[in-house]
């Protein structure tokens, strides 16, 4: 289990799901590094992150998040790296990422007791940085990859390239390359299209780009997207999931392809993807009266 421990909110939601669970003879394990914020029983048991520390989530059949977005894409972390599903359990505003809600976790505990749900794999992201024709970085990504400009005040001269062929040259404040997981995070503020989780694509979107043609683009999920930075240009920052940073000199190329290593969500409603969009951005449907039957 994860929680954001600087919500009280999470600390008492992490108190029953722990209770709840090992009511029912299920084992829990938290990071140490959590635990002392934690109101645990002894019979939870406590694991350390690092490096050459074997797999937090080895022998895990579940990864619960508790937590908002930032949260959930820290549990995507260990989550990709170990290939356990996610359960996540929103305590943000939006958590598009999350399957419950905080008035959810009694049928959460249930739910995860009986075994009572779907696993489904949500596309990830690849990511190179080169320089001088070389792999200098390599970074994944759940919801985007994004090329941005370092300092505020001058744009981000950038080529952006479609499966080896260039596509438009302009200055903004950057590009988000995103999945359809991501379709609903950064590359939408930016302006990009929902994208159902269903459709495999991989999204470019321009970040209020200086340019008469600077649209959103869908490609194909085995394109190839990349990014250069010009070398008139002010160093750029590659950013993955808003989590994981790196610094982009003038003359930087970045491509982005469809990851080796998918995510897994573990699912307990059957509701669609539309009711989901509707009930997360409050969208008005009144008058709306279906099809006739």
């Amino acid at each position: 289990m994860l929680a954001h421990t600087g919500r009280p909110a999470a600390i008492r939601s992490a108190e029953l799901v722990v209770q709840g669970l090992l009511r029912c003879g299920i084992g829990v394990r938290v990071l140490a590094e959590e635990a002392a914020d934690l109101p645990l029983p002894s019979e939870v048991e406590l694991v350390e992150t690092g490096p050459g520390r074997p797999d937090v989530l080895e022998g895990c059949e579940l990864l619960v998040v508790l937590g908002g977005d930032g949260t959930l894409l820290r549990g995507a972390e260990f989550a990709r790296r170990s290939g356990v599903p996610m359960l996540g359990v929103n305590l943000g505003r939006v958590g598009f990422l999350a399957e419950a809600e905080r008035d959810d976790l009694d049928k959460v505990v249930d739910r995860v007791v009986t075994r009572a749900y779907e696993v489904e794999e949500r596309m990830t992201l690849d990511v190179a940085v080169l320089t001088d024709g070389h792999v200098v970085h390599t970074d994944w990504a759940l919801n985007e990859a994004s090329v941005e400009k370092a300092a505020r005040e001058r744009l981000l001269e950038v080529v952006t390239e479609v499966d080896g062929r260039p596509v438009s040259r302009f200055g903004g404040d950057g590009v988000v390359c995103a999945t359809p997981t991501g379709s609903t995070a950064y590359a939408f503020s930016a302006g990009g299209p929902v994208v159902w989780p269903e459709v495999e694509a991989l999204l470019m979107v321009p970040i209020s780009a200086h340019a008469l043609f600077a649209k959103p683009l869908v490609t194909a999920p085995d394109s190839v997207l990349a990014v250069e930075v010009q070398p008139q240009t002010p160093n750029g920052v590659l950013w993955c999931d808003g989590r994981r940073t790196v610094e982009l000199p003038a003359g930087a190329r970045v491509e982005v392809r469809r990851g080796a290593v998918p995510v897994r969500l573990a699912r307990l409603h059957h509701a669609s993807f539309t009711d989901r969009l509707v009930a997360k951005f409050a969208l008005p449907v009144a008058g709306w009266r279906g099809a006739p039957h």
